[in-house]
């Protein structure tokens, strides 16, 4: 579950960087939050 969502978020993010600038912070902020939700699931070994 929480995959899937940091898996659309860095898609959202990519979109963002491909489309417009005015959403960029954020997209960015998205991303952020995707990688620490990712990081997470690795350090508890669910990775």
């Amino acid at each position: 579950m929480l995959e899937t969502i940091a898996l659309v978020l860095i898609i959202l993010w990519i979109l963002g960087l491909v489309s417009s600038t005015m959403i960029g912070g954020f997209i960015h902020l998205l991303l952020v939050i995707a990688l620490i939700v990712i990081l997470l699931r690795v350090i508890q070994g669910r990775g």
